[in-house]
């Protein structure tokens, strides 16, 4: 059965990382969430209130965790996924995080960025020449990363998938499946 890593940390946003985690079992992958400790994570919930000029953020669910990052073993996995919220920003700091995340790039595994995730890999010139989507306000980090950003719910470059945020799961859950599937059924392709 193939295997997804999920690498998140607290502060992740909820819909960004229980989507694709419950949508990557649906399609017969496992998938171990991976953070700094094995502490549950504290996801949060983002909502736009028409009284604020950035989005909300309330306490979710915990996820419990599976494997901590120094112990990830990059070889178990065929697939990555890093979800949004603002747990990219400080996640992408640590020495693990980079060595699992160069892996996936370097071995052109798939891998899904939601809304911020994609901070993760730009901070280490992952994304230089590829095409992603984002949450809109970092559009400016991406492209001075060398992406070109696209503003769509579901933008595939090869083995990477990408999207703007939690609304856009539907699209972007469908085409995360095909370049997850591809990559282990390469006659589907």
């Amino acid at each position: 059965m193939p295997r997804a890593l999920l690498l998140t940390g607290d502060a992740a946003e909820e819909l960004d990382t229980m989507y694709p985690y419950y949508r990557v079992q649906e399609g017969g992958w496992d998938v171990d969430v991976s953070s700094r400790t094995m502490r549950d994570v504290q996801l949060v919930i983002h909502e736009f209130d028409p009284n604020s000029d950035a989005y909300v953020e309330k306490d979710g669910r915990k996820l419990p965790v599976d494997v901590p990052w120094a112990d990830v073993d990059v070889e178990r996995y065929d697939a990555l996924i890093i979800p949004g919220g603002r747990a990219p920003e400080w996640i992408r700091t640590d020495a693990d995080v980079r060595r699992i995340t160069e892996h996936f790039f370097a071995r052109n595994l798939p891998i899904a960025l939601v809304c911020h995730g994609a901070q993760v890999p730009a901070v280490y010139g992952l994304l230089k020449g590829r095409k992603t989507a984002c949450f809109p306000p970092i559009t400016g980090d991406m492209e001075n990363a060398g992406a070109t950003v696209i503003d769509a719910p579901d933008v595939v470059d090869g083995n990477l998938v990408s999207c703007r945020g939690w609304p856009d799961m539907p699209q972007f859950g469908r085409a995360m499946m095909e370049v997850f599937s591809k990559s282990v059924n390469p006659a589907s392709a």
